[in-house]
């Protein structure tokens, strides 16, 4: 008796022919990365890699540099502490 069982995943056409491309590359299939992957997964309780987003969204950029701009404007308030602040907008 097998003791593998065979599972279907969906994804991006492209995805797929990158990735078998990649792998190829380094000597193996897209079967055996996924359970490297999984594998890999299971050893260390998670995720094998860390999960981020390498760079912010066009609406957070527009937002940080829009409080660069704030911060750095002599005529706008400054407060110590959020008291401060929301005493000054209860006014």
């Amino acid at each position: 008796m097998s003791k593998t069982v065979n599972f279907s995943v969906r994804m991006d056409k492209q995805i797929k022919q990158d990735s078998e491309a990649l792998f190829k590359d380094l000597g193996m299939n897209l079967t055996t990365a996924i359970n490297v992957f999984l594998r890999q997964a299971v050893r260390t309780g998670g995720f094998p890699f860390e999960i981020k987003v390498d760079q912010p969204n066009q609406e957070t950029l527009l937002a940080l540099i829009e409080s660069e701009k704030i911060a750095q404007d002599p005529n706008v308030a400054a407060y110590e502490n959020v008291e401060d602040a929301l005493r000054e907008l209860k006014k």
